[in-house]
């Protein structure tokens, strides 16, 4: 052998790899993925308000661990993201499964302002007799503190009487996926009516008031009044969902309408209502067995796009911009972002809606605001991405932060108040036990 040269033995070409492999991780532009959860139940966060205000908990509920759907759920959790410790913060005792369930607990979100929970909960056992088991239309809302003590509070009041008008700030159906306005003040949430089910889904909110029925904290009203699709006429709505606080204090609230146009179709297009904090949701007209609930006098309700809008829309953390799903001139689905007072109609161009990514898969979810207000986050084709929406050149660019295409999909993304922290959800395989359960998982994120 000639000097100089080296001497390419098994010992040197292992270390070599070894070298690379090490070079290639400290170069990877991906972020680290912790399963923070191991127990043997689902822990669904079902893309709502899962962190605490202190960013060191994410709730969940554990709905599909015993039977599938949320009416077979029985217990609503939380998860200290340092430790992995669970703690039951809720748990039914009484409890029926399978195809006729009750009461059903679940789509759990924190208040950002205090250390409380609030969920779905279907009817208890002494009431399925007059009340029937759990569905989307026989639910109300509930708190319980973050403590898991377990003390339960009755946030909204459902009346179902036909011989007389519904109470006063009652509903008369089921509410579903509550969320905070970021001061905590008002509550948001969609809502499907008992008594006259011909009418869709619409939105609703509620709050803290004197005149509040007895046995709730809140008052009830609806946002959107919709006519049933039978009756409508151009410019009626006849479903509204999707909805989302835009403003920090709970005065505007973006949302999917299903909307008649001129020609007779039906579009989906993105909606906001302003409810001005002067105004009074006592002047809410609950409604009766032969007449629907109305809105609060004094509310707007502005129509901001006329084509394809989808999903959950969110508000920007200032409360400025909207984001949605709509359809990019290719046909696929992707982000758009729109100003708050904003219309595809404008003749100012600069309050149009512009599209935020370019992505080949064709399902994007979990869309989410950094608090930063300068990116947008999301799940795709198995991966979480980041697309800046800064102005300026590099909005429209977008990056994966979890690679595409590695492993179970990542669904149901949140970020933590200080923007530090995402968390997810991945179906995971129980120590080669063939038993597949939803895990929660996070990533570290800097801009």
């Amino acid at each position: 052998m000639r000097a100089g040269k080296p001497m390419w033995t098994i010992q040197n070409v292992v270390k070599t790899i070894v070298g690379l492999v090490i070079m290639l991780h400290a170069q990877s532009p991906f972020a680290e993925e912790r399963q923070i959860t191991f127990s043997p139940k689902n822990h669904c966060l079902d893309n709502n308000d899962n962190f605490s205000q202190d960013g060191r908990f994410l709730c969940y509920d554990t709905r599909g661990s015993v039977e599938p759907a949320i009416g077979n759920c029985r217990t609503i959790e939380k998860v200290e993201i340092a430790t992995g410790k669970e703690t039951i913060l809720y748990q039914t005792t009484e409890f029926e499964q399978g195809d006729t369930p009750y009461p059903g607990a679940g789509a759990a979100s924190y208040s950002p302002v205090e250390d409380t929970v609030i969920f779905i909960h279907g009817p208890v056992k002494e009431e399925v007799a007059v009340r029937g088991t759990y569905a989307k239309n026989n639910r109300t809302g509930a708190e319980v503190p973050g403590d898991g003590s377990g003390k339960i509070t009755w946030v909204d009041k459902r009346d179902i009487e036909t011989s007389r008008d519904t109470i006063p700030g009652a509903h008369r159906g089921g509410t579903h996926r509550h969320e905070y306005s970021r001061d905590g003040k008002r509550i948001g949430f969609t809502y499907d009516d008992f008594l006259l089910p011909q009418y869709d889904r619409t939105i609703a909110y509620m709050e803290k008031n004197p005149k509040a029925p007895q046995g709730a904290t809140h008052y009830f009203a609806i946002l959107v009044p919709v006519v049933p699709k039978d009756e409508a006429k151009p410019g009626d709505i006849i479903k509204a969902a999707g909805d989302f606080w835009v403003d920090p204090k709970g005065t505007l609230r973006a949302f999917i309408g299903t909307v008649r146009e001129e020609d007779g179709s039906f579009q989906d297009s993105l909606f906001t209502v302003e409810i001005p904090d002067t105004v009074d949701i006592t002047t809410a007209d609950s409604g009766s067995a032969t007449r629907f609930p109305s809105p609060p006098k004094g509310l707007k309700i502005h129509r901001l796009t006329h084509s394809w809008a989808n999903g959950v829309v969110r508000g920007s953390p200032t409360g400025g911009r909207i984001a949605y799903y709509g359809k990019a001139s290719n046909g696929s689905t992707q982000i758009f972002v729109i100003p708050t007072d904003g219309s595809d109609t404008d003749p100012d161009s600069a309050k149009h809606p512009v599209q935020a990514t370019d992505l080949a898969a064709e399902k994007i979810s979990g869309l989410r605001w950094h608090p930063s207000g300068d990116c947008l986050l999301g799940c795709s084709n198995a991966g979480i991405f980041v697309a800046t929406v800064k102005p300026g050149n590099e909005f429209g660019s977008v990056s994966f932060i979890i690679p595409q295409g590695s492993g179970p999909e990542r669904i149901d993304l949140v970020v933590s108040p200080d923007g530090k922290t995402l968390a997810y959800t991945r179906i995971v395989e129980m120590n080669g036990s063939g038993k597949r359960y939803a895990q929660i998982f996070i990533t570290d994120f800097t801009t």
